[in-house]
């Protein structure tokens, strides 16, 4: 038969909460649903209802009238609550219920179109235990049934081009009234993110508890930044199914970002997409997608968290350091200097780099105890060193001092901690000591791909090649668009002229050079190489090239910073020798 057209009004509903029912008790809660819909379904036919379909938790209702269909969510509600009596609140089943009264297609038992969509949005912005009905609906049961209702204003509706007046129907008892405008909360002293629920956009809503369940592992991963302020679970999750203003959200939660989602399925795949958004500036500073097969949930949960946390530390980083450049400099604090000491160390230029190191000191003087800003200083005299810029036996000192701080002041601070490790792994040679610090960092927040590439250089330094390689790449995957990306490269090309496997270290290190082409290490890296190949030709290219960026460049300088540093004197050696072929001056 042909699709036809006809008035109706549409009742929606869902059970609140049925994921997290189903993930603490599936059985049970697959039976008192099944109890719950075995008594309603008598009143739907007495208020001359006919049930559509039904969802998994959900069900689709169609009534001749509006004024049946209200009547009907009355009882349907008043039912529910006298099934709840008795149970606690973490295990009740509550229904909540939309009302539309608008134009449907039929396709034989079937209903679709505007008309649908409107009462399914209205029912997942209800509360649990709600009725919110349509301005049309409302129009036609007004005065016609013994029932109260609380008008909601305006509300915009997910899809749904212009915003519908809202009304709450239900017994005087129940109406709830408009909850009056929430205070906007003042932001934290520290960068504040609140991680939305999900939209679970696969049509089936067996995997609501996935969507919900990944949302978590997101929400704990991130968590683990202790430079962030991450707004917890449970208030997050009072947005789940409504309509989402992400600048009411920020002014409610008091946050500054918010990341939202959403999870499509075809087949056992799944694609789960999610953006990182300024609330100041509703600018999406980070936005992403991934693919993955259903066959085992929870590992797949567990990759997109370490994915999505591992990818936007950076971007929130870069964002905050944006912000600090942009605040006046009478009201800067020891976190905003820290960030615009970033900003000049990452032009890798001798006069930015004393820059940072001035911007360091004055944020320790203000908060002598501010880790990040002790740990970043040796983080300066590092790349000072990489450059092939001789660095003083004071800045060493000063270096390695405020590192062993690090190690007391900041012992929750995991970027601050790696950062020290990899100081005084390069400055003293204490290797073992310096693993064991990153592993500490690690366990801090294990989605760190600063700390994962920190781990990789120190074990290289350690002739460690392989697993170098390893947690280089592990970084790499963490962060795949990470501003200092070249410096994972660095690392495998590094740990592959350890392992002696030079062809693969030239091919790094040529990445190394095009991604950061202001640093020597890689034209080093690359000169010792091909020189220990026979290629000397390419060699003296890259010697000419490491005298172009660093003219007071000798053997004998980098064998003072380096010399006690490497693990074995074999390796000293092929460097050594390497350099000496490539013809770099010994002194």
């Amino acid at each position: 038969m042909p699709a036809t057209r006809r008035l109706a009004a549409i009742l929606a509903a869902d059970v609140a909460g049925y994921s997290r029912l189903m993930g603490e008790d599936e059985a049970g809660t697959a039976q008192a649903l099944r109890e719950h819909r075995a008594a309603a379904d008598p009143l739907v036919g007495q208020h001359g209802g006919r049930i559509v379909k039904t969802t998994g938790d959900g069900v689709l209702i169609e009534f001749g009238s509006v004024v049946g269909a209200v009547e009907c969510a009355v009882a349907l509600q008043k039912l529910t609550a006298e099934c709840n009596a008795g149970i606690g609140d973490e295990r009740r089943m509550e229904w909540r219920i939309g009302i539309h009264l608008g134009d449907v297609l039929v396709e034989g038992g079937d209903i679709l179109g505007d008309g649908v969509n409107i009462a399914a949005r209205l029912e997942s912005i209800a509360e649990p235990g709600g009725i919110y009905i349509s301005e049309d609906a409302f129009r036609q049961v007004r005065g016609k049934v013994g029932i109260e209702f609380a008008d909601l204003g305006e509300q915009s509706l997910k899809n749904i081009t212009r915003p519908l007046r809202v009304y709450s129907a239900g017994p005087s008892s129940t109406v709830k009234t408009p909850s009056a405008p929430v205070t906007a909360l003042s932001l934290p002293d520290k960068p504040s993110l609140a991680v939305l629920p999900f939209q679970n956009m696969t049509g089936d809503p067996e995997l609501e508890y996935f969507v919900d369940g990944m949302v978590e592992e997101i929400t704990t991963a991130i968590s683990r930044l202790p430079w962030l302020f991450v707004i917890a679970r449970n208030s997050s999750f009072t947005y789940k199914g409504k309509a989402i203003d992400v600048k009411q959200v920020a002014r409610e939660l008091g946050v500054r970002y918010v990341l939202e989602g959403s999870v499509r399925k075809a087949g056992t795949r799944v694609r789960i997409t999610g953006q990182l958004i300024d609330t100041g500036t509703s600018a999406h500073i980070w936005a992403d997608r991934f693919d993955g097969v259903l066959d085992d949930i929870f590992e797949l949960q567990d990759q997109v968290a370490s994915s999505v946390a591992g990818a936007i530390e950076p971007k929130l980083r870069q964002s905050e350091i944006a912000r600090a450049v942009r605040k006046p400099s009478g009201s800067l604090d020891a976190y905003d200097l820290h960030l615009r000491a970033l900003v000049q160390f990452h032009k890798f230029t001798e006069p930015s780099r004393d820059a940072a190191v001035g911007l360091l000191a004055q944020a320790l003087s203000l908060d002598p105890s501010y880790a990040p800003a002790a740990a970043a200083i040796g983080w300066c005299r590092l790349f000072q060193a990489f450059t092939g810029s001789p660095v003083s036996a004071s800045e060493i000192a000063e270096s390695v001092c405020l590192a062993t701080q690090v190690v007391e002041i900041g012992r929750d601070e995991p970027d601050a901690i790696w950062m020290a490790a990899f100081t005084l792994s390069i400055f003293t040679g204490a290797h073992t000591t310096a693993a064991g610090m990153i592993d500490h960092a690690l366990t801090l927040n294990s989605n760190s791909a600063n700390a994962w590439c920190a781990r990789g250089w120190v074990g290289a330094m350690q002739d460690q090649a392989d697993p170098a390689i390893e947690a280089l790449q592990h970084a790499m995957r963490l962060s795949p668009l990470d501003p200092q990306h070249w410096l994972f490269v660095g690392g495998i090309s590094f740990a592959h002229l350890v392992a002696r496997r030079f062809e693969q270290a030239i091919d790094w290190a040529d990445r190394y050079t095009r991604e950061q082409p202001r640093l020597g290490s890689g034209y080093r890296i690359k000169a010792v190489a091909c020189a220990h190949l026979g290629r000397l030709e390419q060699a003296r290219e890259c010697a000419r090239r490491i005298l172009e960026l660093q003219p007071t460049f000798t053997i004998a300088g980098w064998r003072r910073t380096y010399a006690g540093h490497m693990a074995s004197p074999e390796t000293l050696a092929m460097w050594v020798d390497g350099l000496r072929r490539a013809g770099l001056p010994e002194k």
